[in-house]
């Protein structure tokens, strides 16, 4: 008599859970797109109709109710320059001090805590403080520079953050074999790991300027300008910035239901810069990887 074999029901069960696992990644990850894609058609949908070369190049008029967004474009894009001059270098030097020159112990997992506490600030904290120490003690009043200077401080600890782990993901062996050939520690880290490195430094430093490039609060207390005709002549002058002036046209003015519609033409163009932005940093990322593969 043939004995009867029955079905292995813990095999079914698990093939089930892993079915059930990978359906609700996969619905999770497609909501994810889906919200970002219904954001945006919401936007296109409702600015795309004040998108024109006059809306793109001229300033505001007729108590902003009319005319373009120029002087907003520019001064973004003058506090986007200012705080990467200033939030790269210090970044990129105080992530090679953590990761290549300061001993493993408690000082670095306290510095390391004390980044990553200071990136979890919230941006208006860091507005008010720019308006103490630049705005106020420094003397440099309401300015592009003193603006720059805080957003700078907003972008610091995702570039140190990111420096270090660009640089940690290097293998030892690159700079054993480096310093065993007679190269000083600071030659390895010049020609041998930044380079190495800079793919993951540079995307974080641009998705950091993505960041600051939509950020209200700081530049609320340290230059924003209400209503600017021109464009600043000087590090040293007030400037229109894009965020605040979505903020101003959607809050308070002369008229605003006139003013919606231009409210969210600016909120398209700054879309379009962060996208340019994160395409940018993709593009520099493949670019330095492969000069460092052909290297």
């Amino acid at each position: 008599m043939k004995e009867t074999v029955f079905p292995n029901n813990q095999g079914a069960r698990k093939r089930r859970s892993q079915w059930f696992a990978f359906g609700l990644f996969k619905l999770l990850s497609y909501s994810i797109v889906l919200i970002l894609f219904a954001i945006l058609g919401f936007i296109i949908y409702k600015g795309i109709g004040v998108i024109s070369w006059e809306f793109l190049t001229t300033a505001p008029s007729d108590g902003m109710t009319g005319g373009g967004i120029w002087p907003a474009i520019v001064g973004t894009f003058y506090l986007m320059i200012g705080s990467a001059l200033f939030a790269f270098p210090v970044g990129v030097m105080s992530g090679i001090y953590m990761n290549e020159y300061a001993p493993k112990g408690k000082l670095v997992r306290f510095i390391r805590v004390m980044t990553n506490n200071l990136s979890g600030i919230p941006s208006i904290v860091f507005g008010l403080f720019g308006m103490a120490l630049f705005v106020k003690y420094m003397g440099f009043g309401d300015s592009i520079l003193a603006g720059s200077l805080t957003l700078g401080l907003l972008c610091v600890p995702l570039v140190i953050r990111t420096t270090e782990e660009a640089l940690k993901a290097i293998p030892d062996s690159y700079r054993e074999g480096s310093l065993a050939l007679g190269a000083t520690k600071l030659q390895t880290i010049w020609h041998v790991i930044l380079p190495m490195g800079m793919p993951n430094i540079i995307t974080g430093l641009i998705l950091a300027l993505g960041r600051v490039s939509g950020e209200t609060a700081p530049i609320l207390f340290t230059c924003a300008a209400y209503f600017l005709p021109q464009l600043p002549h000087s590090i040293l002058d007030q400037c229109m910035a894009l965020p605040y002036h979505l903020y101003v046209i959607s809050t308070s003015g002369t008229d605003v239901e006139s003013q919606l519609p231009l409210a969210y033409g600016t909120a398209l163009v700054l879309i379009a810069i962060i996208l340019i932005i994160n395409l940018l940093a993709n593009a520099l990322r493949k670019y330095f990887s492969n000069k460092v593969k052909t290297n």
